[in-house]
């Protein structure tokens, strides 16, 4: 069994690279004691890590951004040039100064990002991100398997009762389910409501270049972020698409052609007093382990907008926006998801596609054109 091949069957295979051996320490400890997970190398800088990736043939690598020799921004587009297929993710501390580059990475090729406590201490005491780690680990290795047509860790037969060379094939494909969808409102959309995750800045930026032009709705957006991420992304935004993209405050007025990005450790809501639209924060506890969460988002632009509520599913980690999005369809409004091949974790699109609500589920690069479509009755 060749090094490639058996990278696709059995455990997720991941590589730390960090220079702080306690860290590595910790990472190995916690992902290593899940049996879904295997370390196959952790080393101390990038240079390194380049150095061991045709040896080890990681799934996942787990990147670090301040190192010595090499760092983690430099040493992204040489590990993703030499192994295409391996998910990054990159491991950041909560600075402004780290949001900017975490958000930079995700521009040159990274799947995603993992803020990670300031001080050793704090990191060794977290339990959150301890789970946050394994989760993101687990669902981005597995999600890059299903698109190469490989069975996810769990849904892996027992090694021992099959002939080796059948071990590292490729899972039969299954010819795809049919999903449902749903009629558009025929209601002109009076607000865009967008909920994502994991993969999620990325695709925001392209769902943005895609419904620039001639916007002339309010757009509100929740992305799950810690609170020193969301301000960086929406100034990221503003430069990338040339949109007025602000993080929202309390008590913001709504008004036509801006985006409003909800703040870390807040919901976001929309109120109404006397006919002006307006948003609250709110740090009401969190739904589905996130705040801000999609739900509380969504369901208040339906409570508002009723069947003028055009809103959409972006790639993500999870079920957040599932309950909400039925809500809006119970209330007359419509739902768009971003499909399976372009998300980089199919959780929150496929969780409301499977349901039946969607009007459509479209590759990440043609969800602008449907939604200009849509807002202007076509």
């Amino acid at each position: 069994m060749n090094r490639k091949s058996s990278a696709r069957s059995g455990p997720y295979k991941v590589m730390l690279v960090d220079d702080s051996s306690v860290i590595r320490g910790l990472l190995s400890r916690w992902l290593g004691a899940d049996p879904a997970i295997e370390i196959v190398a952790s080393v101390g800088n990038g240079q390194v890590a380049l150095n061991s990736l045709e040896r080890t043939d990681p799934e996942i690598v787990v990147l670090d951004i301040e190192m010595p020799v090499m760092d983690g921004l430099t040493a992204l587009p040489l590990i993703l040039k030499a192994k295409p297929d391996v998910q990054v993710l990159m491991s950041s501390t909560l600075t402004a100064k780290n949001a900017k580059v975490s958000l930079q990475a995700m521009s040159l090729g990274a799947a995603d990002y993992i803020p990670k406590p300031t001080t050793n201490r704090e990191v060794i005491t977290s339990r959150s991100f301890q789970t946050e780690i394994i989760e993101k680990v687990k669902n981005l290795a597995a999600s890059k398997r299903k698109l190469l047509g490989y069975r996810p860790f769990k849904e892996e037969t027992d090694a021992k009762s099959a002939p080796e060379q059948d071990v590292a094939k490729p899972a039969p494909v299954s010819k795809p389910k049919t999903l449902v969808t749903r009629k558009a409102s025929l209601t002109a959309p009076r607000i865009i409501g967008v909920g994502s995750s994991t993969g999620g800045p990325q695709a925001l930026l392209k769902f943005l270049n895609g419904i620039k032009d001639g916007l002339n709705l309010p757009v509100v957006i929740t992305q799950h972020m810690p609170s020193s991420f969301t301000k960086i992304l929406a100034g990221h935004l503003s430069k990338a698409t040339g949109l007025d993209c602000i993080e929202a405050e309390d008590k913001t007025l709504l008004e036509n052609g801006k985006v409003y990005i909800a703040p870390g450790d807040h919901h976001m809501v929309i109120k109404n007093d006397g006919g002006n639209r307006y948003l609250r924060l709110n740090q009401d506890p969190p739904e589905n382990f996130c705040r801000p969460a999609v739900d509380p988002m969504f369901r208040s632009i339906s409570d508002e907008f009723g069947s003028g509520s055009l809103c959409v599913i972006l790639t993500g980690m999870g079920q957040d926006g599932l309950k909400g999005s039925k809500y809006v369809v119970d209330n007359g409004g419509t739902i768009v998801a971003q499909d399976q091949e372009t998300s980089v974790v199919w959780g929150m699109p496929g969780a409301v596609s499977e349901a039946g609500i969607c009007h459509a589920i479209l590759p990440l690069d043609e969800i602008g054109g449907k939604i200009q479509r849509l807002v202007k009755g076509r």
